[in-house]
């Protein structure tokens, strides 16, 4: 299977998890099943400056980042730590993230939730 970039959809996060602003979404999935029971979300997100995702948990599943373009801070179980191109950030069951962008360039990464 072949998906075209025109064949994806485009959301708009407004406040997404608490955090400011709007995160910019491209599913690339269409349902979780396409992930084979292994997983529920797999997106191209884009958070402009000013934005972020809020502080939140965790408890089935865990939520990997692999930032593709910028620089944001990530909150790491309450640690704050600076995170940029190539860099990978993983949210275990049990444990809390967060995203930021606190730059003046917008941040783009991918995000992929699986199951534990």
């Amino acid at each position: 299977m072949i998906r075209r970039k025109n064949e994806m959809v485009v959301e708009e996060a407004e406040h997404l998890r608490g955090g400011e602003g709007i995160v910019h979404m491209t599913k690339l999935i269409n349902v979780p099943e396409e992930l084979c029971g292994k997983g529920r979300a797999y997106t191209r997100s884009i958070l402009n400056p000013g934005c972020s995702i809020g502080y939140h948990m965790h408890e089935t599943d865990s939520e990997l980042y692999y930032i593709l373009k910028g620089t944001a801070e990530y909150n790491n179980n309450g640690e704050l730590v600076t995170v940029t191109e190539g860099d990978l950030t993983i949210c275990e069951p049990g444990t809390g993230h967060g995203l930021a962008n606190h730059g003046t360039e917008p941040v783009e990464f991918i995000a992929l939730i699986v199951y534990a």
